[in-house]
């Protein structure tokens, strides 16, 4: 299991308790330092206040394992995913049906691999969006297995 697979199962929980939404957990190398970034959000946005809670109940749990599931000195980071969330899960997805979105692909559809636009459905298998091309706007079908990465966007 994973850092950020094992960090997700503590923390999960956790969140649940405090009436949040675990978004997502980071575990990545810096420079020579590691940084754990967990993202947490619940309906009318998190604060400064939300973020230090989360983060010392996961401190006091973390701390309290043995043995400790991150082998070496980390930074831990909590904070809001903002306004370009990631879409990870499936109510992620259905929750930005109607919003505008970033979408890179693994592969490339009629040449390109990244995509901004308003999605307009969605299904188990695909989702539509709809994109602007200069002047015109046209409907893009993407396969769900060819999505690396998914956000909501701020269009501009």
């Amino acid at each position: 299991m994973s850092t950020v697979d094992k960090v997700r199962a503590i923390s999960e929980p956790i969140a649940d308790e405090l009436g949040y939404e675990l978004v997502e957990v980071e575990y990545v190398k810096e420079g020579r330092n590691w940084f754990l970034r967990l993202y947490i959000d619940k309906e009318d946005g998190v604060d400064l206040d939300d973020c230090a809670l989360f983060s010392e109940r996961l401190e006091e749990v973390l701390d309290a394992i043995q043995p400790d599931p991150i082998p070496h000195a980390y930074y831990l980071e909590v904070s809001s995913p903002g306004a370009e969330r990631p879409l990870v899960t499936e109510k992620d997805f259905e929750k930005a049906v109607g919003s505008f979105i970033h979408v890179r692909l693994q592969g490339a559809i009629e040449g390109e691999s990244i995509y901004e636009g308003t999605l307009k459905e969605l299904t188990e298998d695909e989702l539509v969006l709809d994109i602007k091309i200069k002047t015109r706007r046209k409907d893009i079908r993407i396969k769900r297995d060819m999505i690396a990465k998914a956000r909501l966007a701020v269009e501009f």
